[in-house]
């Protein structure tokens, strides 16, 4: 029964948005009410050296933007709360994708100013297709931006939802007042006084309570209640099941940073928001309530601890306890491990523990056996799915600027591909390594890590590539495909596990082949 209860109790989420809506922030404030922090850092102020809890590498601390996942537990409540702080910036945008494959339901940051941009469209489509509960915060509320009923309409019209506003500001920018909490009927006034401290609630039974216009103003008071008679007229009633089944969007208005509406948030989600559910294979549906222990890789970080040398796997738990220095199966190797230092997160401070059940994130020492997407089992083979390799977008020749530093450097490329920071490609021609990123920002951040975490040095030289595709002889034409390795020999080259990849120059170039060669698909992903 003990079981049961604290599957539960969990709840696993991811927070995702555009770069600079305030998710950093959010996920810090979020901490601060469970108590799991005294003081929030100030995120982008370069006068007090502090930066936000959930970014621990060095260069973002000095970019003042996540560039990796972090993992932060907290109770609340009686609830547990995993957290998975993601990056926002596009250049990182696969990380992200990856770490929605280990959530349960996911909170969108919407700057008040900008509304939905164009990143947080391509998430929520990803969320869309793993059919990810939603829920919606509008932030920076005392920043001068778009009216409220503006930005419900362009949540509907650009990421198609259905919005169902569980609390309405009282103004925007200089006129804020406060919000409406339509979730539990009641007020909560902004004071610019009190913007580090946690405002007080006033308790309405109505809106028509004589009080109101004490609080607000008699103008403010009459426009709050013509908006809350076209909430109630236009939006669905807020329904459980809607949001559960990603037909239902509830939306939250507040200022992160000031503390503001973040409780309202934080005390529906734990009511609202669904315990860990049970998860895809390719061969069953995993239930978190079956006795025996399953869980996947869906990151892999490499000195978070610079001193130590450390290199971590995420697992997420799928199913069953995950109990210390009990042997399980990894899957793909089809060997037993077991962890005698098992890690519950919370940013870069880490705490050995005994045991851990569904929904949570386990940090596992791994001394270069394990890759994202590998899965763990108590002996029965499963392979969790949906953690695929893109195509990246960019590519440069990586070279070594260091003779005397070669070992190093094959080494911190050899891992940093392993966390899925970028991609790496072997030329069959000549042996050359080619870097392939999502984004142009990620080559900064291997060198930069490269030099800092491994003590090597590399340089860049460019590369004429348009895509990298996964080759698959599904006609097992052998001529064809001899043919086809002969006469683009110069374009071929190997993924990191050993797959054949031809690195298109051009798109003219990949359609001619794709005619000249009809027995062999070109992949865009490498799990397919």
């Amino acid at each position: 029964m003990v079981f049961k209860e604290e599957i539960i109790k969990r709840r696993t989420f991811g927070i995702i948005s555009h770069p600079d809506a305030g998710k950093t922030t959010l996920t810090e404030k979020l901490l601060l009410f469970g108590g799991a922090i005294q003081e929030a850092g100030a995120v982008k102020s370069h006068k007090i050296k502090k930066s936000a809890t959930s970014d621990f590498m060095e260069i973002e601390r000095q970019r003042g933007i996540s560039v990796s996942t972090s993992v932060l537990a907290f109770n609340y409540k009686e609830k547990k709360i995993n957290i998975l702080d993601t990056p926002g910036h596009k250049d990182f945008a696969e990380d992200t994708f990856r770490t929605l494959t280990a959530v349960d339901s996911v909170i969108v940051v919407i700057d008040v100013a900008k509304g939905v941009e164009e990143q947080t469209e391509k998430l929520v489509e990803v969320c869309r297709m793993r059919e990810i509960p939603i829920i919606v915060f509008i932030n920076k509320l005392d920043r001068e931006g778009k009216d409220a009923f503006d930005l419900l309409d362009e949540l509907e019209s650009k990421l198609k939802f259905t919005v169902c506003p569980l609390s309405f500001p009282i103004g925007i920018g200089y006129d804020f007042q406060g919000i409406y909490n339509l979730w539990q009927n009641n007020l909560m006034l902004f004071k610019e006084e009190n913007k580090q401290k946690i405002s007080d609630t006033i308790n309405i039974k109505s809106l028509d309570d004589i009080r109101l216009i004490d609080f607000i103003g008699e103008n403010a008071s009459l426009k709050l209640k013509e908006e809350i008679d076209i909430v109630k007229e236009v939006y669905p009633n807020f329904n459980q099941n809607d949001y559960l089944s990603c037909k239902q969007q509830p939306v939250f208005f507040g200022s992160a940073l000031n503390n503001f509406g973040v409780k309202e948030l934080l005390d529906c989600f734990i009511s609202i928001a669904p315990p860990p559910l049970a998860k895809e294979s390719t061969e069953r549906m995993i239930k978190p309530d079956e006795n025996k222990f399953s869980g996947f890789i869906f990151k892999i970080h490499a000195n978070m601890d610079p001193k130590h040398r450390d290199r971590l796997a995420f697992i997420k738990i799928v199913s069953g306890i995950f109990k210390r220095n009990k042997p399980y199966n990894h899957v793909r190797l089809n060997k037993k491990f077991k962890f005698s230092s098992p890690n519950a997160f919370f940013a870069e401070k880490k705490e050995i523990i005994d045991q851990s059940y569904p929904g949570d994130i386990v940090g596992v020492h791994d001394s270069g056996n394990f890759k994202i997407g590998d899965s763990f089992s108590e002996g029965e083979r499963i392979n969790f799915k949906g953690i695929p390799n893109f195509s990246p977008e960019h590519f440069k020749f990586i070279n070594n600027q260091d003779p005397m530093k070669s070992k190093q450097l094959a080494k911190g490329i050899d891992q940093l591909m392993d966390e899925g920071v970028a991609q790496l490609f072997i030329m069959e021609i000549n042996g050359r390594k080619v870097i392939g990123t999502v984004g142009a920002l990620q080559f900064e951040v291997i060198q930069y890590r490269l030099e800092h975490e491994y003590g090597a040095k590399c340089s860049y030289e460019n590369i004429n590539i348009y895509k990298a595709c996964w080759t698959e002889n599904y006609q097992k034409n052998e001529n064809e495909f001899r043919e086809f390795k002969k006469l683009k020999s110069k374009f071929l080259a190997k993924d990191k596990a050993g797959n054949l990849v031809f690195l298109s120059d051009s798109a003219f170039s990949l359609e001619m082949t794709k005619q000249k060669f009809p027995s062999i698909k070109f992949h865009y992903k490498s799990e397919f």
